[in-house]
């Protein structure tokens, strides 16, 4: 590992300030661009881009990038290299470093430089362009990408124009966007961002702006402008058709990056987070990209080697020349990377957490403000909470509709369809969940899924769907319910089945048992009691409880419960049963009943429950190959792509988003994409789940809606 001793002086400071810095090389050494230049990347140079972002954790993210430009020499190419590592050693080796070709830029990088980069010819200088020519030259350009865009400079000739993507032709009075009849929506409309953006930055905002559809060329003075370029008219020949484009099959592979630059192979297939040593080198090959992950007490030196044996690699297996290179050192791992493991651990940094919320807090006690606690981020409903609800239980393969009185009691051993009704912006909006008892039967879940999206499919409107497993409630569910028991046991036929067949208790709940009941939630709106084993350990102190045992009713206080917490116990006690006259016991001054009818005293968590923070959210775009629209077909032949630095604009109408929230996934709908179905859309996502590795606490199928 390098020391701040080796750091060169323009990474000092470095990543301390959220957004970019970018260096280039420049006679041998880094040179800051200026923030006026960023973006511009000229064709012969090399630059280190940095990335910082601050996480819901309170840590700070590093991405770096060092792109090299097509004229680029190898000398500045291998400075930027070894200037990546270096800056990574500065920021304490926490960061994931990218390479950058030009001309196959990572979603990533193109996603900091919005609408896009052209890249310029001639190399940097201090800031000052050396150009080859200072006059004016048209250009024409390729816009390919439909959320970032890869511009690229193609043969000003009319062999380079087709049908199926956008062109741009950058003359010095006017700039002309011609459109293939084939091209997409999406990639039209970013192009026409690329060509504002030409206006903006290569004429200081002075031109005409000119589109050209495809095929349309009668009674236009400018079409024929257009085509004067190019030396009159012809017909563009059809386009070929393109190789279909198939989810990549070959079997993963992981080698150990010898100190000599050999590799070994260590794994393939699915991967075990045991294979990675921290004193080793490895490279995954995961054919799209080529991961090298070093360990956190391998050394400087090691690094490099590993590196440039990687890109050896790439050339001697003549890759794709799309495939990309990332680079993770032990901490860092990226959840694509993590997603080749089947074991990867799921750590929690609590500590973070909660150093970022004490950081939020303190800037508040600054401003004058007096913060006792700062409220969780998911307290706040998203929709409106007073609307109409429909409860069915699953029952024989139909769908039961639930009396409003116990609607609000779940059972374990139960499925149930939830319909919410409410309103929002003018209109009336539905909102169905289906809801998964742990103790529930296979055949109960299956009927829950089915049944439930053939009511959604069936619904007008775009309803939202949501799939959620018990004790992994979003707290949306809990606030559309308001106050809501769940009980042990189950009411069902199959669950009564299943019990009677194994010969064991019934648990479901009824006056005469022994029960106990954790109080939980936030407010009076959004409060619940949940039925847990009636001993001792199934206690906590950081909630309160409801004891009923055989002629007495106690109401256990956890030492560090909150009077928020003492509220909503009683509450909960009137909603379970209002005739309860409770005895109040607090921790440490139980009565032997108390614990003679949890069946005896036992140690029980007594530390501080603190809450993990959330993940910052992943955006997905599904890709599908052409073929038939049955679910088998579209779950075997689709995969998705990142998309970075995401915004609304990027619910496009064609597309199916997969938006991975770590406690929850949803999945958005377009009313133009190939799946058609919520069983479709929830198979998805539940697919996604699976190659992610994470613990789903909800499934939300999404189809776009217009206000």
């Amino acid at each position: 590992m390098g020391s701040n001793k080796t750091i060169d002086s323009e990474l000092q400071g470095a990543g301390s300030k959220l957004g970019l810095e970018i260096w280039c090389v420049e006679n041998l050494r880094l040179v800051s661009v200026p923030q006026s230049s960023h973006g511009k990347f000229f064709s012969g140079s090399a630059y280190v881009v940095l990335h910082t972002a601050l996480l819901k954790s309170g840590a700070l993210q590093h991405d770096i990038h060092y792109w090299l430009g097509k004229d680029a020499n190898e000398v500045d190419s291998a400075l930027a290299s070894d200037k990546t590592l270096e800056l990574d050693a500065a920021l304490g080796s926490q960061s994931v470093q990218y390479k950058e070709v030009q001309g196959q830029e990572t979603g990533k990088f193109l996603s900091y430089f919005k609408p896009c980069i052209i890249p310029v010819e001639g190399v940097y200088s201090s800031g000052q362009v050396k150009s080859k020519s200072p006059a004016y030259e048209t250009r024409l350009l390729t816009c390919k990408g439909d959320r970032v865009v890869h511009v690229k400079e193609v043969p000003f000739s009319r062999s380079s124009l087709n049908h199926r993507d956008v062109f741009i032709l950058d003359t010095s009075s006017k700039i002309f966007q011609f459109s293939g009849c084939n091209s997409s929506i999406q990639e039209r409309a970013k192009a026409l961002e690329v060509v504002q953006y030409i206006k903006e930055n290569k004429h200081n905002g002075k031109c005409e702006v000119v589109t050209i559809e495809d095929g349309k060329f009668v009674g236009d003075a400018e079409v024929g402008e257009f085509w004067n370029f190019f030396g009159g008219y012809a017909p563009i020949p059809r386009d070929q058709p393109l190789a279909q484009q198939q989810p990549q099959t070959s079997a993963v592979k992981l080698f150990w990056i010898t100190l000599q630059g050999k590799f070994t192979q260590s794994g393939s297939g699915r991967l075990k987070r045991s294979m990675l040593e921290s004193n080793k080198c490895y490279m995954l090959d995961g054919d799209v990209q080529i991961f090298v992950w070093m360990g956190r007490i391998t050394s400087i030196t090691e690094r490099k080697t590993s590196i440039s044996a990687a890109e050896d690699f790439l050339r001697a297996q003549e890759k794709p020349v799309n495939t990309h290179l990332a680079f993770l050192t032990e901490g860092s791992e990226t959840a694509i990377f993590k997603s080749y493991f089947d074991d990867w651990p799921q750590t929690v940094e609590s500590k973070l957490y909660e150093e970022g919320r004490e950081k939020v807090a303190a800037m508040f006690k600054q401003k004058g403000y007096d913060v006792e606690e700062l409220p969780d981020e998911d307290d706040k409903p998203h929709i409106d909470c007073n609307g109409t609800l429909k409860v069915w239980r699953v029952n024989s393969g139909k769908l039961s509709p639930v009396p409003v009185a116990d609607q609000r009691k779940l059972y374990s051993g139960d499925c149930y369809t939830v319909q919410y009704i409410y309103s929002a912006n003018g209109r009336e909006e539905r909102l169905f969940y289906i809801w998964l008892g742990n103790r529930s039967s296979t055949e109960d879940r299956d009927d829950a899924i089915s049944l439930t999206s053939v009511i959604v499919d069936s619904t007008k409107g775009d309803p939202v769907l949501a799939r959620i497993v018990e004790n992994k409630e979003p707290s949306q569910f809990f606030m559309i319910f308001q106050s809501l028991i769940m009980f042990k046991g189950g009411m069902s036929s199959r669950y009564k089945s299943i019990v009677a067949e194994k010969g064991i208790d019934d648990e479901t709940y009824d006056d005469k048992k022994t029960a106990l009941f954790r109080i939980q939630g936030t407010n009076r709106d959004n409060m619940q009691a949940v039925q847990v084993d009636q001993v001792s350990r199934s206690l906590n102190s950081s909630y309160c409880y409801i004891l009923k045992a055989e002629g007495s009713i106690f109401t256990w206080l956890g030492n560090l419960s909150t009077t928020r917490d003492h509220d909503l116990l009683y509450r909960m006690l009137d909603f379970i049963n209002p005739t309860w006259q409770p005895i109040l016991v607090r921790e440490g001054s139980e009565p032997d009943v108390f614990w003679d009818a949890l069946g005896g005293k036992t140690e029980y968590p007594k530390e501080k429950e603190i809450k993990r923070f959330t993940e910052d959210p992943h955006l997905f775009v599904c890709t599908f190959t052409e073929g038939k629209d049955n679910l088998y077909y579209i779950l075997k032949h689709y995969f998705v792509k990142e998309i970075f630095s995401y915004t609304q604009d990027d619910l496009t109408t064609e597309d199916v988003l997969i938006l991975d929230c770590y406690t929850e996934i949803f999945v958005w709908v377009g009313h133009n994409s190939v799946v058609k179905s919520m069983q479709q859309a929830l198979s998805i996502g539940l697919v996604r789940f699976l190659q992610t590795l994470l613990f789903i606490f909800a499934l939300t199928i999404l189809k776009c809606q217009y206000a």
